[in-house]
């Protein structure tokens, strides 16, 4: 298929606040209420046709930048400035592919958000926001999902003259033989101010909801779990620890990742961690479970390093240092195996790392390399079912889900849009406890109503009660 060019005729900023039901806290952040923000675009295609489509992210404070002498609302300015560049990059543009819009204003956004003292993973914020958008634009107006539109290379994906080392990847053929699941577990986070048991828990939120880690499970029936780490080793162990003696009560097998949130300072102090793991007793069985560390390093030290003693024992991954598209070619050469696949750093960037491990494992004959499903606390609706459908086109068997544990799922949205929602993915939702929320039922997500026309979602906000934006104008 042929990837049809077009204008980007509108671009509409909303957001919308969010209210945690329990305190998440990672690294040195503790989150209980945000911004969600929306892009809404209008495209024109040849001959005037015009199409809408939509995307969604938190405006997530303590990830993007974690200058302590920040505060929340600071984070979420940059995160708007990024948006605000983007919005006038992209409109100021003339007709190209969905790729080509990206591949147009990649450099230049990076370049703006510097000289506004934004680092790169704050300056494709929003960009990935807007390529959402416009990838749910096109394929409505195609009438096609957004699996399909993928694996018949609808927006063009082009790598020649840009990556040398995918110069010659054949993108079409390999997009083509990329095969999306109905299905997808749901890997359950474990803040590092989660209470494990009920006695962990004296002051109950008392909604009907899970509030504990063992009531997450009996609920949810989980089998996979991201545990977050302070950089403290002795702590770290102790915390540990007292995850594992929930986990051991899990009849069958349990798998987790350990994620560093950039807590340690050098692979020396994550090996000796990981050394205290497997020589202690009661942590045998659940560092046997271990199938990756993320980002333990900070990363102004994280591509500094090489990573190999630990990455022979473990296999390591970054997140936070994945800022362009350049990064996970470079954490390679150091030892890193794996990448992080956020929608909040982009669709694109995501598909070409994918990419990357396919042509990397064909010429080492192995499966070494690898993308990681990881998450930035999605909320229901658009934002989660663009990420997930993401994931499951990656192939990804698992995927970090915390957004329907610390947030109250709809709540607080306009009835008629949490139904509308409801009807169209009753597979994904459920109406339980007074809102439309996340259906998990034995550890996994049922995901195969996302296969629809548009970028994975047969529903839309409701615009009018959504409040609208003006960024920089």
């Amino acid at each position: 298929m042929n990837a049809p060019r077009f204008r980007v005729a509108e671009l509409e900023l909303y957001e919308r606040p969010v209210r945690l039901r329990l305190p998440f806290r990672f690294g040195a952040a503790t989150l209980r209420a945000a911004q969600q923000a929306f892009v809404r675009a209008r495209i024109r295609l040849a001959g005037g046709r015009e199409a809408h489509g939509a995307a969604a992210e938190l405006l997530a404070p303590k990830w993007f930048d974690k200058d302590p002498a920040l505060s929340d609302e600071d984070n979420a300015n940059q995160l708007r400035s990024s948006l605000a560049l983007a919005r006038e990059g992209y409109l100021a543009g003339g007709a190209n592919t969905a790729f080509g819009h990206f591949r147009a204003h990649y450099a230049e956004q990076i370049k703006a958000a510097a000289g506004r003292g934004l680092n790169a993973l704050v300056a494709n914020y929003g960009p990935a926001l807007v390529d959402r958008a416009l990838l749910d634009a096109l394929c409505r107006a195609h009438g096609l999902s957004f699996y399909a539109a993928l694996r018949a290379n609808l927006p063009g994906i082009e790598l020649s003259g840009w990556l040398a080392e995918l110069a010659r990847f054949d993108m079409s053929a390999f997009l083509a033989s990329l095969e999306p699941q109905p299905a997808i577990a749901a890997r359950h986070t474990v803040g590092l101010a989660d209470p494990l048991v009920a006695a962990d828990q004296p002051a109950r939120v008392n909604d009907g909801l899970p509030e504990t880690l063992e009531e997450v499970i009996a609920r949810y029936g989980n089998r996979h779990f991201k545990l977050k780490l302070s950089g403290e080793l002795a702590a770290d162990v102790e915390r540990l620890a007292a995850i594992a003696a929930v986990l051991e009560r899990i009849d069958g097998r349990y798998q987790v990742t350990l994620d560093g949130n950039e807590q340690y300072e050098d692979v020396e102090g994550v090996l000796a961690l990981w050394r205290r793991l497997a020589a202690e007793r009661r942590l045998r069985r659940l560092a046997a479970s271990v199938l990756y560390v993320e980002q333990p390093i900070k990363r102004q030290a994280a591509l500094a390093q090489r990573v190999s003693k630990l990455a022979a024992e473990v296999p390591v991954i970054i997140d936070e240092s994945d800022d362009s598209l350049e990064a996970f070619a470079r954490a390679r050469t150091l030892g890193y195996a794996g990448v992080s696949s956020k929608s909040c750093k982009g669709v694109y960037r995501s598909l070409i790392n994918r990419a990357r491990c396919e042509l990397w494992n064909r010429a080492a004959r192995d499966a070494r390399y690898f993308v990681a499903g990881e998450d930035l606390t999605v909320q229901a609706g658009l934002a989660l079912q663009q990420d997930l459908a993401l994931a499951s086109l990656l192939g990804l068997e698992h995927v970090e889900r915390n957004g329907h544990h610390y947030v109250n799922g709809m709540a607080g949205l306009p009835d008629a849009e949490q139904a509308a929602f409801h009807m169209a993915h009753p597979d994904l939702y459920e109406n339980s406890h007074g809102a439309v929320r996340v259906a998990i039922r034995d550890g996994l997500l049922a995901i195969g109503s996302l296969d629809c026309a548009g970028f994975a979602s047969r529903a839309m906000p409701d615009w009018r009660v959504t409040r609208r934006v003006r960024y920089g104008d």
